[in-house]
Order: C-alpha cells, then sequence, then structure tokens
C-alpha cells in the first residue's frame, strides 16, 4: 500500500515537492505529462501554483488530481523538503 500525501509545494520548472505521511520526501517533475490531455493545462505557472492536498493525493482547482500511488512511484526521493 502506498503512504498519503501529507503536504505538496509547487517548485519551479514544473516540479512538485512531497511530503509523505510516512515522513518520506520527495521530488515530483511534472514536466514529461504536460502535453497529455488535461494536463496541458498545467503549463500556465499560476494554474500549476494552485496545486492542493484532497484527501489523499494532490489536485488542482479543476478538478485535475493524480493517483497517489503514481506520485509515490514517480518521485525522485530527498532528504529534506524543497521550497
Amino acid at each position: 500500500m502506498y503512504p498519503s500525501i501529507k503536504k505538496v509545494i509547487p517548485l519551479k520548472d514544473y516540479k512538485l515537492s512531497i511530503v509523505f505521511e510516512n515522513g518520506e520526501q520527495g521530488i515530483l517533475d511534472m514536466k514529461p505529462y504536460l502535453n497529455f490531455g488535461v494536463f496541458h493545462r498545467l503549463k500556465d505557472h499560476i494554474f500549476f501554483n494552485q496545486v492542493r492536498v484532497v484527501f489523499d493525493t494532490i489536485e488542482w482547482e479543476s478538478g485535475i488530481d493524480l493517483d497517489p500511488e503514481f506520485i509515490y512511484q514517480k518521485c525522485k526521493q530527498v532528504d529534506q523538503v524543497l521550497e
């Protein structure tokens, strides 16, 4: 089972700093996904920066969200949260 997301911070260059409930931390690079389906809307930095934690995952204002298991698998682990 995957850990829930506790905190998300949007970073420069379409990256997200993620903190999981188990204490692990990682960086998710969203650039590879911005040309697919609804994710192209995230190219707008103002919209991208509106990311928030909802239940056990992340979501943007329009309802765009990601599967928490996908986020956990794709995150590059880091020792501390970047802001």
